[in-house]
């Protein structure tokens, strides 16, 4: 028996053939098989509902699921044509091309022409603000809401918690103080590094 052989002999006791027993563990090649499919099928799952609970918030700020996917994969594809967003997201081309219209008309995403050396069509290449950008656009409006809430008593005139516990400050018969209990302020991720 040559060296050759002898290597080839050792090769096959590391690494028996599929269906047979590895280890004193009793484990096979199949299991492992199927416990890294399983796993794999656990990673895309989690990663699919990460993905949707993501949409679903955008849906909450972009007001349709269709615009949120259509940010999602522009935040994942930038400067990606109507088409390619339509292929990639597997909407209608032309609902594609209408909230694309829509959210470039809002400042949600940018365009410019796609550049190609020879003649023909150039089209536009689309490209998502970013998140923080996104958040701003929203903040004041439900800030707003938030002490328009708050202040829910003073415009109807009745008391607040605050105002049990602390005493009104205003006078009777006199309007009441227009206050702004709630401050949204946004930072980017890397403000927070500083």
């Amino acid at each position: 028996m040559s060296s050759d052989d002898s290597h080839d002999t050792r090769d096959e006791e590391e690494f028996p053939a599929e269906g047979e027993a590895v280890g004193s563990e009793g484990g096979t090649r199949e299991e492992l098989r199927k416990t890294r499919e399983r796993l794999e099928e656990e990673a895309d799952k989690a990663v699919t509902e990460f993905d949707q609970s993501i949409v679903d918030l955008l849906a909450w700020l972009l007001d349709t699921e269709t615009r949120a996917r259509i940010y999602v994969y522009l935040r994942q594809h930038p400067d990606s044509t109507s088409d390619e967003v339509a292929d990639g997201t597997g909407l209608y081309p032309s609902t594609v091309r209408e909230a694309l219209a829509e959210l470039h008309e809002e400042g949600t995403v940018t365009r410019g022409k796609r550049e190609n050396a020879g003649a023909g069509n150039n089209p536009y290449e689309y490209e998502a603000i970013a998140p923080s950008e996104l958040v701003r656009g929203v903040v004041g409006d439900v800030q707003r809401e938030l002490n328009t809430v708050f202040n829910l008593d003073d415009k109807l005139g009745g008391e607040s918690d605050e105002d049990d516990l602390l005493g009104s400050d205003t006078a009777e018969g006199s309007a009441p103080a227009e206050t702004e209990p709630v401050t949204i302020t946004v930072q980017d991720a890397d403000d927070d590094e500083e």
